[in-house]
């Protein structure tokens, strides 16, 4: 159960003395005969509510209420007054003041005011303690205590007290850019609303108006007979998220730039008029600026979209954090492989951090993931990790170790409490994919082939197993 506190402030002894011994009971109480006093008191011990009563010697309650709020402004404040004075009451809650009560002071209606603000105040921390529980479920590319990321997770902390705000997300492939869009999201007041994630690259140019929009019934040969709601319109009250937005066509562009501008769109085929109300998020690892010089985007459209700019480090830029974000990607995988690793080697942490991470975080996760999938034993090596011989990206020289042994003696033990065989499939397809793409320069059509598998198996497979997750 919350253990709530409580400040009362009054010059009258008798009233102060009164409704502490009432809520003693119940709450942890501090009164005080000054708001000077109480808010000198709040840089120590911060209340959870304050009965302020507004004629106060020095400092009456409505100058207090104001520099409380200043300070404070998550703070609830219910106002207490000697009569009721409309004026001054008004004057009170513009300035933020939850509720008030009138002297003399009614015990069961002090009550019921103070449990009211107390409920709102239960439900704000419940919502925050959810936030946080999923922003640390799900989050864990930004564990860290580098300066680089401290910086961006501040900011990102501001804009997302504004559900509205456009923000521009720039950033090397992998660095984490979505997971940065979903924790602005979640760290809102709209966190519960849909987060929609949309791949600008993956989608044909003549197919983004109909998936970004949707269209009616019968707007086009092969559309669906009762239409389809577009990915904006699902987004609605909560936040869009445009990945690779470098990568939309001019027409595209041109479509997402009306919408932006007030709201509004049309569905394919259609004459209805549709309202959204979502935040926008877009993404990039291109030089927007330099592609408005040579046309290939537009200039207004990015102006738009980047009300607020944030760069996102590579991991290379963050390598204090290297190796602790390994060893949380060590854990997730023990659970998820059932191994028992206990900690990472100290040449292998070294080689780590050495390791240029031209992938960031995502080849991060995925040399984990597969060291975790193939070795055994409580320690994970340099040669579990396979990533000997490669140049560092401090030096230039390579880290030595014996070879990768890949599959050789690898594979997970089988015990009585059993596996996971269907995440251990599909992490070993992941790798495949991942590897034949790598070795191709992402090309679609040549993976497929030396993975003696159609282009489309290998796009189906790809997105499904996420592949490109950011």
């Amino acid at each position: 159960m919350l253990q709530y506190s409580i400040y009362i402030v009054d010059d009258e002894e008798m009233v102060r003395e009164g409704v502490a011994t009432a809520l003693k009971k119940r709450y942890h109480v501090e009164a005080f005969a000054t708001a000077e006093n109480a808010i000198e008191a709040m840089e120590n011990s911060n209340p959870d509510l304050i009965l302020l009563d507004i004629g106060l010697p020095g400092m009456n309650g409505v100058e207090g209420l104001k520099e409380i709020k200043q300070r404070h402004p998550e703070n609830l404040v219910i106002m207490i007054t000697a009569y009721e004075d409309l004026e001054t009451v008004v004057s009170a809650m513009k300035l933020g003041a939850y509720d008030y009560v009138v002297k003399p002071l009614h015990m069961e209606t002090l009550l019921v005011t103070i449990q009211n603000a107390l409920e709102t105040i239960r439900m704000r921390k419940e919502i925050q303690a959810l936030q946080e529980q999923y922003i640390n479920e799900n989050i864990p590319g930004f564990i860290g205590e580098s300066n680089v990321i401290q910086s961006v997770m501040k900011t990102v902390n501001k804009v997302a007290q504004s559900p509205t705000i456009p923000i521009l997300i720039s950033g090397e492939t992998g660095t984490g850019k979505e997971l940065i869009a979903s924790t602005i999201h979640y760290r809102s007041s709209n966190y519960k609303e849909p987060f929609v994630a949309v791949n600008c690259a993956a989608i044909p140019k003549e197919l983004i108006e109909s998936e970004l929009f949707g269209y009616e019934k019968g707007a086009f040969s092969g559309a669906s007979v009762s239409g389809k709601k577009g990915l904006v319109e699902s987004a609605q009250g909560g936040t869009l998220f445009l990945d690779e937005i470098g990568d939309l066509s001019s027409e595209a562009q041109a479509k997402l730039l009306r919408f932006l501008e007030g709201g509004e769109f049309y569905k394919v085929g259609g004459t209805k008029k549709y309202h959204v109300k979502t935040r926008i998020v877009s993404a990039t690892n291109k030089n927007l600026l330099k592609m408005i010089e040579e046309g290939g985007f537009r200039g207004d459209l990015y102006y738009r979209l980047a009300v607020v700019k944030l760069d996102v480090p590579s991991l290379s830029q963050r390598s204090d954090d290297i190796v602790l974000i390994a060893k949380y990607f060590l854990a997730e995988f023990n659970k998820k492989y059932n191994k028992s690793f206990v900690t990472i080697s100290t040449d292998a942490c070294e080689a780590l951090v050495a390791h240029p991470w031209k992938g960031n975080i995502r080849q991060l996760r995925n040399i984990i993931e597969g060291a975790s999938l193939m070795a055994n034993g409580h320690e994970l090596t340099i040669e579990d990790l396979g990533i000997a011989g490669e140049p560092s990206h401090r030096t230039g020289e390579t880290v030595e170790s014996a070879p990768n042994p890949e599959f050789e003696g690898g594979f997970p033990t089988i015990t009585h409490s059993g596996i996971d065989l269907p995440a251990v499939i599909e992490s070993l397809e992941k790798h495949c994919i991942l590897e034949a793409l790598k070795v191709v320069g992402d090309n679609e059509s040549r993976a497929a082939e030396i993975l003696n598998i159609s282009r489309d198996t290998l796009r189906y497979r790809r997105k499904k197993l996420c592949c490109d997750d950011a």
